[in-house]
């Protein structure tokens, strides 16, 4: 859901793919925040390290997430 924080916790793929999210700053242990989903396995945008990017459905399914529970408004 838009707005939801979460934690990567590990991205499956070939060399290459992991390598390229490496570079894009996905790595475990990152915190991320969802910015944007895009209907029928639309593109994602998130924010990652103070940086906004957009993943391609395809990209985004191998790269897992953590949710982060709602701290409390009060």
């Amino acid at each position: 859901m838009e707005g939801e924080k979460g934690v990567i916790t590990n991205a499956f793929g070939g060399f290459g793919l992991v390598r390229r999210l490496a570079e894009m700053g996905l790595t475990p242990g990152v915190e991320i925040r969802l910015l944007r989903k895009c209907p029928f396995r639309g593109p994602l945008q998130i924010e990652v390290r103070g940086s906004v990017l957009a993943l391609g459905y395809g990209v985004a399914s191998k790269v897992f997430v953590k949710p982060l529970k709602a701290e409390p408004n009060g």
